[in-house]
Protein backbone atom coordinates (compact mmCIF):
# COMPACT_ATOMS: atom_id res chain seq x y z
CA UNK A 1 0.00 0.00 0.00
CA UNK A 2 1.60 3.34 -1.17
CA UNK A 3 0.83 6.61 -1.37
CA UNK A 4 3.27 8.58 -3.51
CA UNK A 5 5.16 8.91 -6.82
CA UNK A 6 8.47 7.02 -7.84
CA UNK A 7 10.78 5.01 -6.00
CA UNK A 8 14.08 6.80 -6.51
CA UNK A 9 17.48 5.20 -6.61
CA UNK A 10 19.90 6.13 -4.14
CA UNK A 11 23.02 4.56 -6.00
CA UNK A 12 24.87 7.81 -5.71
CA UNK A 13 24.77 8.73 -2.57
CA UNK A 14 28.54 8.36 -1.85
CA UNK A 15 28.44 12.19 -3.78
CA UNK A 16 26.28 13.87 -1.12
CA UNK A 17 27.56 15.87 1.80
CA UNK A 18 25.72 13.94 4.87
CA UNK A 19 26.33 15.60 8.36
CA UNK A 20 27.13 14.87 11.68
CA UNK A 21 24.48 13.75 14.73
CA UNK A 22 24.49 17.88 16.30
CA UNK A 23 21.44 19.34 16.89
CA UNK A 24 21.03 22.91 17.83
CA UNK A 25 18.34 23.34 19.84
CA UNK A 26 15.90 26.04 20.61
CA UNK A 27 13.92 25.54 23.88
CA UNK A 28 12.21 29.25 24.01
CA UNK A 29 8.60 29.94 22.55
CA UNK A 30 8.92 32.96 20.68
CA UNK A 31 6.34 34.94 18.42
CA UNK A 32 6.76 32.72 15.72
CA UNK A 33 6.65 29.10 17.08
CA UNK A 34 3.74 29.32 19.59
CA UNK A 35 -0.15 28.66 19.68
CA UNK A 36 -2.51 26.20 17.91
CA UNK A 37 -1.43 24.17 20.56
CA UNK A 38 1.88 23.83 20.20
CA UNK A 39 4.79 24.90 21.94
CA UNK A 40 7.11 25.83 19.15
CA UNK A 41 10.31 24.82 18.22
CA UNK A 42 12.14 21.25 20.55
CA UNK A 43 15.12 21.28 18.19
CA UNK A 44 16.57 20.98 14.81
CA UNK A 45 19.54 19.23 12.99
CA UNK A 46 20.67 19.57 9.29
CA UNK A 47 21.05 16.29 7.66
CA UNK A 48 22.03 16.36 4.48
CA UNK A 49 23.05 18.96 2.13
CA UNK A 50 22.87 18.12 -1.86
CA UNK A 51 24.26 20.71 -4.84
CA UNK A 52 21.45 21.24 -7.56
CA UNK A 53 24.19 19.19 -9.61
CA UNK A 54 24.09 16.07 -6.66
CA UNK A 55 20.66 16.05 -6.97
CA UNK A 56 20.47 15.32 -10.70
CA UNK A 57 22.64 12.73 -10.41
CA UNK A 58 21.32 11.21 -7.98
CA UNK A 59 17.63 11.33 -9.94
CA UNK A 60 19.33 10.59 -13.23
CA UNK A 61 21.17 6.97 -11.43
CA UNK A 62 17.18 5.50 -11.55
CA UNK A 63 14.64 4.96 -14.56
CA UNK A 64 12.30 6.40 -11.92
CA UNK A 65 14.00 9.34 -10.91
CA UNK A 66 14.41 10.02 -14.52
CA UNK A 67 10.73 10.18 -15.07
CA UNK A 68 10.68 12.06 -11.84
CA UNK A 69 13.04 14.87 -13.49
CA UNK A 70 10.74 15.10 -16.79
CA UNK A 71 8.16 15.64 -14.80
CA UNK A 72 9.90 18.25 -12.47
CA UNK A 73 11.96 19.39 -14.49
CA UNK A 74 16.35 19.71 -13.61
CA UNK A 75 16.86 21.14 -10.19
CA UNK A 76 17.79 24.90 -10.15
CA UNK A 77 18.73 25.49 -6.47
CA UNK A 78 21.33 23.36 -4.26
CA UNK A 79 19.00 22.52 -1.04
CA UNK A 80 19.27 21.82 2.67
CA UNK A 81 17.56 19.09 4.69
CA UNK A 82 16.57 19.82 8.54
CA UNK A 83 14.51 17.54 10.33
CA UNK A 84 12.60 19.79 13.25
CA UNK A 85 10.93 18.39 16.19
CA UNK A 86 8.63 20.65 17.80
CA UNK A 87 5.32 20.63 20.15
CA UNK A 88 2.13 19.75 18.92
CA UNK A 89 -1.30 18.10 20.05
CA UNK A 90 -2.79 15.14 19.30
CA UNK A 91 -6.67 14.11 18.95
CA UNK A 92 -8.14 14.88 21.53
CA UNK A 93 -6.13 18.13 22.58
CA UNK A 94 -3.55 16.05 24.39
CA UNK A 95 0.37 17.48 24.48
CA UNK A 96 2.47 16.06 21.74
CA UNK A 97 5.52 15.74 19.76
CA UNK A 98 5.97 15.56 16.22
CA UNK A 99 8.44 16.23 13.25
CA UNK A 100 9.42 18.10 10.15
CA UNK A 101 11.17 18.62 7.41
CA UNK A 102 11.95 21.69 6.14
CA UNK A 103 13.66 22.07 3.25
CA UNK A 104 16.09 25.27 1.94
CA UNK A 105 16.69 25.97 -1.50
CA UNK A 106 20.29 27.78 -2.05
CA UNK A 107 22.88 28.38 -4.36
CA UNK A 108 23.57 31.38 -6.95
CA UNK A 109 20.52 30.79 -9.24
CA UNK A 110 18.49 31.07 -5.56
CA UNK A 111 19.15 33.60 -3.50
CA UNK A 112 17.05 36.36 -2.45
CA UNK A 113 13.48 35.91 -0.20
CA UNK A 114 11.89 32.75 -1.35
CA UNK A 115 8.30 31.98 -1.53
CA UNK A 116 7.35 29.55 1.51
CA UNK A 117 5.43 25.98 0.58
CA UNK A 118 3.43 23.84 3.53
CA UNK A 119 3.06 20.24 2.26
CA UNK A 120 0.98 17.57 3.98
CA UNK A 121 2.05 14.02 3.05
CA UNK A 122 -0.54 11.06 1.72
CA UNK A 123 -1.14 8.06 3.46
CA UNK A 124 1.19 5.55 5.15
CA UNK A 125 1.06 2.92 7.54
CA UNK A 126 4.84 3.27 8.48
CA UNK A 127 4.85 4.82 12.07
CA UNK A 128 8.76 6.04 11.33
CA UNK A 129 7.85 7.85 8.12
CA UNK A 130 9.58 10.77 7.36
CA UNK A 131 10.37 13.18 4.25
CA UNK A 132 13.37 14.55 5.56
CA UNK A 133 15.09 10.61 5.44
CA UNK A 134 14.79 11.18 1.11
CA UNK A 135 18.40 8.78 1.38
CA UNK A 136 16.26 6.16 3.76
CA UNK A 137 17.00 2.74 2.26
CA UNK A 138 14.98 0.91 4.50
CA UNK A 139 12.21 -0.64 2.36
CA UNK A 140 9.53 -0.01 5.12
CA UNK A 141 10.48 3.73 4.41
CA UNK A 142 10.46 3.42 0.76
CA UNK A 143 7.19 5.73 0.50
CA UNK A 144 8.77 8.40 2.40
CA UNK A 145 12.45 8.41 0.54
CA UNK A 146 10.25 8.42 -2.58
CA UNK A 147 7.48 11.12 -1.67
CA UNK A 148 10.63 13.20 -0.03
CA UNK A 149 12.68 12.98 -2.85
CA UNK A 150 9.67 14.10 -5.25
CA UNK A 151 8.94 17.44 -2.96
CA UNK A 152 12.63 18.20 -2.99
CA UNK A 153 12.83 17.93 -6.59
CA UNK A 154 9.30 19.75 -7.22
CA UNK A 155 9.42 22.35 -5.22
CA UNK A 156 12.88 22.79 -3.14
CA UNK A 157 15.20 22.45 -5.98
CA UNK A 158 12.87 25.22 -8.07
CA UNK A 159 13.32 27.29 -5.71
CA UNK A 160 10.67 27.21 -2.87
CA UNK A 161 11.25 26.66 1.21
CA UNK A 162 9.20 23.64 1.84
CA UNK A 163 7.45 22.73 5.51
CA UNK A 164 6.25 19.10 5.29
CA UNK A 165 5.25 17.82 8.78
CA UNK A 166 5.60 13.89 9.44
CA UNK A 167 2.23 14.11 11.28
CA UNK A 168 1.83 13.56 14.95
CA UNK A 169 2.01 9.67 15.94
CA UNK A 170 4.98 9.10 12.99
CA UNK A 171 9.04 9.64 12.83
CA UNK A 172 9.73 11.52 15.96
CA UNK A 173 6.71 11.59 18.20
CA UNK A 174 5.28 10.52 21.11
CA UNK A 175 1.88 10.14 20.34
CA UNK A 176 0.84 6.35 19.63
CA UNK A 177 -1.67 7.16 17.04
CA UNK A 178 -2.40 9.03 14.41
CA UNK A 179 -5.05 11.42 13.93
CA UNK A 180 -6.24 10.72 10.58
CA UNK A 181 -8.24 12.74 8.67
CA UNK A 182 -8.97 14.66 12.01
CA UNK A 183 -9.31 18.13 10.38
CA UNK A 184 -8.91 20.40 13.14
CA UNK A 185 -5.79 18.68 14.61
CA UNK A 186 -3.74 17.96 11.48
CA UNK A 187 -3.92 21.38 10.55
CA UNK A 188 -3.04 22.70 13.71
CA UNK A 189 -0.03 19.87 12.91
CA UNK A 190 0.69 21.63 10.23
CA UNK A 191 0.87 25.47 10.89
CA UNK A 192 2.45 24.13 14.29
CA UNK A 193 5.10 22.62 12.38
CA UNK A 194 5.09 26.31 9.88
CA UNK A 195 5.86 28.04 13.10
CA UNK A 196 8.33 26.04 14.51
CA UNK A 197 10.28 26.08 10.77
CA UNK A 198 10.29 29.49 10.86
CA UNK A 199 11.95 29.50 14.08
CA UNK A 200 14.51 27.13 12.85
CA UNK A 201 14.79 28.91 9.34
CA UNK A 202 16.26 32.57 11.07
CA UNK A 203 17.52 31.22 14.71
CA UNK A 204 20.69 32.96 15.72
CA UNK A 205 24.06 31.55 15.00
CA UNK A 206 22.21 29.41 12.06
CA UNK A 207 23.82 31.20 9.24
CA UNK A 208 21.24 30.82 6.67
CA UNK A 209 20.51 33.95 4.79
CA UNK A 210 17.26 32.56 3.03
CA UNK A 211 14.61 34.49 3.75
CA UNK A 212 10.55 34.20 3.18
CA UNK A 213 9.10 36.66 0.64
CA UNK A 214 5.89 36.90 2.03
CA UNK A 215 3.88 34.41 -0.41
CA UNK A 216 2.65 30.83 1.65
CA UNK A 217 1.40 28.26 -0.20
CA UNK A 218 -0.30 25.13 0.49
CA UNK A 219 -0.42 21.62 -1.21
CA UNK A 220 -0.77 17.87 -0.35
CA UNK A 221 -1.35 14.93 -2.17
CA UNK A 222 -4.40 12.25 -1.15
CA UNK A 223 -4.63 12.43 2.69
CA UNK A 224 -2.20 15.13 2.62
CA UNK A 225 -4.73 16.81 -0.02
CA UNK A 226 -7.42 16.45 2.98
CA UNK A 227 -4.54 18.42 5.58
CA UNK A 228 -3.85 20.91 2.92
CA UNK A 229 -7.49 21.68 2.40
CA UNK A 230 -7.80 22.07 6.39
CA UNK A 231 -4.42 23.95 6.87
CA UNK A 232 -5.54 26.31 3.98
CA UNK A 233 -8.83 26.53 6.33
CA UNK A 234 -7.56 27.32 9.57
CA UNK A 235 -4.35 30.24 8.32
CA UNK A 236 -7.52 31.85 6.59
CA UNK A 237 -9.59 31.48 9.74
CA UNK A 238 -6.36 32.61 11.69
CA UNK A 239 -5.82 35.88 9.79
CA UNK A 240 -2.51 34.43 8.42
CA UNK A 241 -3.15 35.05 4.59
CA UNK A 242 -2.50 32.26 1.92
CA UNK A 243 -1.01 32.97 -1.52
CA UNK A 244 -3.12 29.75 -2.27
CA UNK A 245 -3.62 26.35 -2.49
CA UNK A 246 -3.28 23.14 -4.45
CA UNK A 247 -4.85 19.97 -2.85
CA UNK A 248 -4.82 17.31 -5.08
CA UNK A 249 -7.25 14.02 -4.67
CA UNK A 250 -8.30 14.41 -1.13
CA UNK A 251 -11.53 13.00 0.54
CA UNK A 252 -12.58 16.63 1.47
CA UNK A 253 -16.58 15.40 1.03
CA UNK A 254 -15.38 13.25 3.92
CA UNK A 255 -19.24 12.38 4.73
CA UNK A 256 -20.26 11.76 1.24
CA UNK A 257 -16.94 9.68 0.89
CA UNK A 258 -18.02 7.53 3.86
CA UNK A 259 -21.68 6.98 3.11
CA UNK A 260 -20.55 5.95 -0.46
CA UNK A 261 -17.95 3.54 1.05
CA UNK A 262 -20.73 2.16 3.56
CA UNK A 263 -22.91 1.74 -0.43
CA UNK A 264 -20.34 -0.31 -0.65
CA UNK A 265 -18.00 1.86 -2.64
CA UNK A 266 -15.05 -0.05 -1.62
CA UNK A 267 -11.80 1.77 -3.19
CA UNK A 268 -8.28 0.12 -2.79
CA UNK A 269 -6.36 0.57 0.47
CA UNK A 270 -9.93 0.91 2.32
CA UNK A 271 -8.87 -1.70 5.08
CA UNK A 272 -5.97 -0.01 5.55
CA UNK A 273 -7.97 3.42 5.61
CA UNK A 274 -11.09 2.06 7.92
CA UNK A 275 -8.19 1.08 10.50
CA UNK A 276 -6.43 4.20 10.35
CA UNK A 277 -9.92 6.51 10.87
CA UNK A 278 -11.71 4.23 13.14
CA UNK A 279 -8.70 4.35 15.14
CA UNK A 280 -8.16 8.06 15.15
CA UNK A 281 -11.73 9.16 15.70
CA UNK A 282 -12.17 6.29 18.65
CA UNK A 283 -9.08 8.30 20.77
CA UNK A 284 -9.94 11.78 19.81
CA UNK A 285 -14.23 11.70 20.35
CA UNK A 286 -14.36 8.05 22.14
CA UNK A 287 -17.64 7.53 20.05
CA UNK A 288 -17.30 4.80 18.27
CA UNK A 289 -17.16 1.58 19.99
CA UNK A 290 -16.98 0.00 23.69
CA UNK A 291 -15.12 -2.75 22.39
CA UNK A 292 -13.05 -3.26 19.00
CA UNK A 293 -15.16 -6.28 18.34
CA UNK A 294 -18.47 -3.80 18.11
CA UNK A 295 -17.14 -2.77 14.80
CA UNK A 296 -14.58 -5.35 13.93
CA UNK A 297 -14.80 -8.63 13.38
CA UNK A 298 -13.63 -11.29 16.12
CA UNK A 299 -10.75 -12.59 13.43
CA UNK A 300 -9.30 -8.98 13.44
CA UNK A 301 -10.55 -7.35 16.22
CA UNK A 302 -7.88 -8.34 18.88
CA UNK A 303 -4.89 -5.68 19.28
CA UNK A 304 -6.13 -3.64 15.93
CA UNK A 305 -6.55 -0.36 18.19
CA UNK A 306 -2.93 -0.45 18.05
CA UNK A 307 -2.27 -1.70 15.10
CA UNK A 308 -0.97 1.22 12.69
CA UNK A 309 0.70 2.77 11.88
CA UNK A 310 3.12 0.39 12.45
CA UNK A 311 6.82 -0.56 12.83
CA UNK A 312 6.25 -3.64 10.24
CA UNK A 313 5.33 -3.63 6.82
CA UNK A 314 1.46 -3.95 5.41
CA UNK A 315 2.25 -6.98 3.37
CA UNK A 316 3.94 -8.90 6.67
CA UNK A 317 0.33 -7.38 8.81
CA UNK A 318 -1.33 -9.07 5.88
CA UNK A 319 0.67 -12.32 5.43
CA UNK A 320 0.46 -12.37 9.54
CA UNK A 321 -3.55 -12.46 9.14
CA UNK A 322 -4.10 -9.49 11.35
CA UNK A 323 -5.78 -7.77 8.12
CA UNK A 324 -7.29 -8.80 5.10
CA UNK A 325 -6.05 -7.47 1.72
CA UNK A 326 -8.82 -5.97 0.70
CA UNK A 327 -12.23 -7.41 2.16
CA UNK A 328 -13.99 -4.31 3.47
CA UNK A 329 -17.60 -5.35 4.19
CA UNK A 330 -18.96 -9.36 4.26
CA UNK A 331 -20.90 -10.62 0.50
CA UNK A 332 -23.93 -11.02 2.50
CA UNK A 333 -26.13 -8.15 2.86
CA UNK A 334 -26.98 -6.81 5.96
CA UNK A 335 -30.71 -7.17 5.07
CA UNK A 336 -31.80 -7.79 2.18
CA UNK A 337 -32.88 -3.81 1.17
CA UNK A 338 -29.08 -3.31 0.84
CA UNK A 339 -28.65 -6.33 -1.85
CA UNK A 340 -27.83 -4.61 -4.72
CA UNK A 341 -25.13 -2.30 -2.28
CA UNK A 342 -23.25 -5.99 -1.76
CA UNK A 343 -21.78 -5.03 -3.90
CA UNK A 344 -22.73 -2.37 -6.18
CA UNK A 345 -23.01 -3.06 -9.57
CA UNK A 346 -24.24 0.61 -10.79
CA UNK A 347 -22.25 3.10 -8.84
CA UNK A 348 -23.75 7.07 -8.33
CA UNK A 349 -20.79 9.52 -8.61
CA UNK A 350 -17.62 7.09 -8.76
CA UNK A 351 -16.59 5.78 -12.31
CA UNK A 352 -18.86 3.15 -13.74
CA UNK A 353 -15.04 1.81 -14.64
CA UNK A 354 -14.77 0.86 -10.75
CA UNK A 355 -16.92 -1.40 -10.44
CA UNK A 356 -14.70 -4.58 -10.64
CA UNK A 357 -12.78 -2.72 -7.69
CA UNK A 358 -15.74 -2.21 -5.29
CA UNK A 359 -16.20 -5.90 -5.49
CA UNK A 360 -13.01 -6.88 -4.58
CA UNK A 361 -14.09 -4.98 -1.21
CA UNK A 362 -16.35 -8.27 -0.33
CA UNK A 363 -15.99 -11.54 0.73
CA UNK A 364 -16.64 -13.95 3.94
CA UNK A 365 -12.77 -12.68 5.45
CA UNK A 366 -14.15 -9.31 5.87
CA UNK A 367 -13.08 -6.63 8.28
CA UNK A 368 -16.33 -4.65 9.48
CA UNK A 369 -19.49 -5.96 11.18
CA UNK A 370 -22.53 -6.32 8.72
CA UNK A 371 -24.26 -4.75 12.03
CA UNK A 372 -22.29 -1.53 11.55
CA UNK A 373 -22.44 -1.02 8.16
CA UNK A 374 -26.07 -1.67 8.63
CA UNK A 375 -26.20 1.05 11.11
CA UNK A 376 -24.49 3.35 8.64
CA UNK A 377 -26.84 2.42 5.83
CA UNK A 378 -30.00 2.71 7.90
CA UNK A 379 -29.01 6.35 9.39
CA UNK A 380 -27.95 7.90 5.85
CA UNK A 381 -31.61 6.84 4.27
CA UNK A 382 -33.23 8.90 7.08
CA UNK A 383 -30.37 11.38 7.24
CA UNK A 384 -29.08 11.58 3.72
CA UNK A 385 -25.73 13.37 2.62
CA UNK A 386 -26.57 16.35 -0.14
CA UNK A 387 -24.17 15.38 -2.31
CA UNK A 388 -24.67 11.01 -2.22
CA UNK A 389 -26.07 9.38 -3.06
CA UNK A 390 -28.52 11.58 -4.91
CA UNK A 391 -27.39 15.35 -4.65
CA UNK A 392 -28.75 18.80 -3.60
CA UNK A 393 -28.17 22.20 -4.68
CA UNK A 394 -26.26 23.01 -1.38
CA UNK A 395 -24.40 19.68 -1.99
CA UNK A 396 -23.94 20.02 2.01
CA UNK A 397 -23.38 16.82 4.88
CA UNK A 398 -26.87 15.59 6.26
CA UNK A 399 -27.70 18.10 8.43
CA UNK A 400 -28.54 15.67 11.95
CA UNK A 401 -26.48 12.09 11.63
CA UNK A 402 -26.44 10.03 14.42
CA UNK A 403 -25.01 7.33 13.80
CA UNK A 404 -21.58 7.84 15.29
CA UNK A 405 -19.03 7.72 12.50
CA UNK A 406 -21.18 9.49 10.25
CA UNK A 407 -21.24 12.18 13.12
CA UNK A 408 -17.42 12.24 12.76
CA UNK A 409 -17.25 12.16 9.39
CA UNK A 410 -19.31 15.38 9.15
CA UNK A 411 -17.48 16.92 11.81
CA UNK A 412 -14.20 16.54 9.76
CA UNK A 413 -15.95 17.03 6.33
CA UNK A 414 -14.92 20.05 4.80
CA UNK A 415 -18.06 21.55 2.98
CA UNK A 416 -18.31 24.34 5.61
CA UNK A 417 -16.30 26.99 4.92
CA UNK A 418 -15.23 29.54 1.85
CA UNK A 419 -11.75 30.29 0.29
CA UNK A 420 -10.88 34.16 0.09
CA UNK A 421 -7.58 33.08 -2.02
CA UNK A 422 -7.09 30.91 -5.64
CA UNK A 423 -7.54 26.70 -4.93
CA UNK A 424 -7.07 24.37 -7.36
CA UNK A 425 -8.33 20.80 -6.81
CA UNK A 426 -6.60 17.77 -8.93
CA UNK A 427 -7.32 14.65 -9.32
CA UNK A 428 -7.62 12.51 -11.99
CA UNK A 429 -11.30 11.21 -12.86
CA UNK A 430 -10.99 7.04 -12.79
CA UNK A 431 -9.30 7.31 -9.65
CA UNK A 432 -9.95 4.06 -7.80
CA UNK A 433 -8.84 4.86 -3.77
CA UNK A 434 -10.34 8.98 -3.49
CA UNK A 435 -12.68 9.22 -5.43
CA UNK A 436 -12.63 12.47 -7.96
CA UNK A 437 -16.25 13.14 -6.65
CA UNK A 438 -14.57 14.73 -3.69
CA UNK A 439 -13.49 17.90 -6.53
CA UNK A 440 -16.33 17.89 -7.92
CA UNK A 441 -18.74 17.59 -4.84
CA UNK A 442 -16.79 20.51 -3.38
CA UNK A 443 -16.31 23.40 -6.07
CA UNK A 444 -20.11 22.72 -6.61
CA UNK A 445 -20.61 23.69 -2.75
CA UNK A 446 -18.09 26.55 -2.95
CA UNK A 447 -20.53 27.93 -5.97
CA UNK A 448 -23.89 27.63 -4.20
CA UNK A 449 -21.81 28.87 -1.72
CA UNK A 450 -21.40 32.09 -4.17
CA UNK A 451 -17.55 31.74 -3.92
CA UNK A 452 -16.47 34.22 -6.48
CA UNK A 453 -16.13 32.60 -9.61
CA UNK A 454 -12.52 31.69 -10.91
CA UNK A 455 -11.58 31.77 -7.50
CA UNK A 456 -11.90 28.36 -7.35
CA UNK A 457 -10.96 25.34 -9.88
CA UNK A 458 -10.89 21.92 -10.70
CA UNK A 459 -8.32 20.12 -13.05
CA UNK A 460 -8.78 16.72 -14.09
CA UNK A 461 -5.36 15.41 -15.23
CA UNK A 462 -6.79 12.12 -17.26
CA UNK A 463 -8.35 14.64 -20.00
CA UNK A 464 -7.30 13.30 -23.34
CA UNK A 465 -8.25 16.14 -25.24
CA UNK A 466 -7.17 19.62 -23.79
CA UNK A 467 -8.94 22.60 -25.39
CA UNK A 468 -7.40 24.74 -27.18
CA UNK A 469 -5.29 27.56 -25.14
CA UNK A 470 -5.35 25.19 -21.52
CA UNK A 471 -3.01 26.06 -19.39
CA UNK A 472 -2.71 22.50 -18.35
CA UNK A 473 -2.53 20.84 -21.79
CA UNK A 474 1.44 19.58 -21.42
CA UNK A 475 0.23 18.14 -18.23
CA UNK A 476 -2.87 16.27 -19.80
CA UNK A 477 -0.79 15.29 -22.21
CA UNK A 478 2.07 14.11 -19.96
CA UNK A 479 -0.47 11.83 -18.19
CA UNK A 480 -1.84 10.41 -21.12
CA UNK A 481 2.19 9.22 -22.35
CA UNK A 482 2.30 7.60 -18.71
CA UNK A 483 -1.06 6.17 -18.71
CA UNK A 484 -0.58 4.41 -22.01
CA UNK A 485 3.02 3.31 -21.17
CA UNK A 486 1.94 0.92 -17.80
CA UNK A 487 -0.69 0.02 -19.74
CA UNK A 488 1.12 -1.34 -22.73
CA UNK A 489 3.32 -3.06 -20.01
CA UNK A 490 0.61 -4.43 -17.66
CA UNK A 491 -3.01 -4.14 -18.91
CA UNK A 492 -5.98 -2.17 -17.45
CA UNK A 493 -5.33 -3.54 -13.99
CA UNK A 494 -2.32 -2.07 -14.16
CA UNK A 495 -3.29 1.15 -15.02
CA UNK A 496 -5.80 0.98 -12.08
CA UNK A 497 -3.60 -0.25 -9.43
CA UNK A 498 -1.06 2.73 -10.21
CA UNK A 499 -3.60 5.46 -10.95
CA UNK A 500 -3.54 7.03 -7.42
CA UNK A 501 -0.21 6.80 -6.33
CA UNK A 502 2.22 6.27 -9.02
CA UNK A 503 0.25 8.18 -12.12
CA UNK A 504 -1.97 10.98 -11.17
CA UNK A 505 0.43 12.44 -8.07
CA UNK A 506 3.25 13.39 -9.77
CA UNK A 507 0.93 15.03 -12.43
CA UNK A 508 -0.78 16.97 -9.24
CA UNK A 509 2.18 17.78 -8.27
CA UNK A 510 3.58 19.68 -11.19
CA UNK A 511 -0.02 21.23 -11.68
CA UNK A 512 0.35 23.05 -8.22
CA UNK A 513 3.52 24.18 -9.02
CA UNK A 514 2.46 25.82 -12.24
CA UNK A 515 -0.52 27.54 -10.40
CA UNK A 516 1.64 28.74 -7.69
CA UNK A 517 3.80 30.34 -10.45
CA UNK A 518 0.98 32.34 -11.71
CA UNK A 519 1.21 33.86 -8.35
Amino acid sequence: MREIVFKVGLASLAACTMLGASAQTTTACNGAGCGFGGGGLLNQQTTLRLTAGQLTALLNSTSDGQQLLQVAGAPQCDIEIVTLRYRTVGGAGEAAIASAALMIPGGKACSGPRPTLLYAHGTTAYKKYNLADITQTDPRNGDGASEGISVAAMYAAQGYIVVASNYAGYAGSDLDYHPYLNGAQQSADMVASLQAARVALYAPGAGRTVQENGKLFVTGYSQGGYVAMATHRLLQASGIPVTASAPGSGPYALAAMGDALAAGQVGIGSTVFAVLVTTSYQRSYQNLYRQPSEFYESAYAPGIASLLPSMNSLDKIFAQGKLPTSQLFNSTPPASQFAQLTPPNAPPLASPDLTPVFALGFGSADLVRNGYRLAMLEDALVNPDGAFPSSTSAMAPAARPTQPLRVDFKLNDLRNWQPRAPVLLCGGHDDPTVFFFNATVQQAYWRNANVPAGLTSVLDVDDPHPAPGDPFAAIKNGFLSAKLAVANNGGASAVMEAYHATLVAPFCMAAARGFFGQF
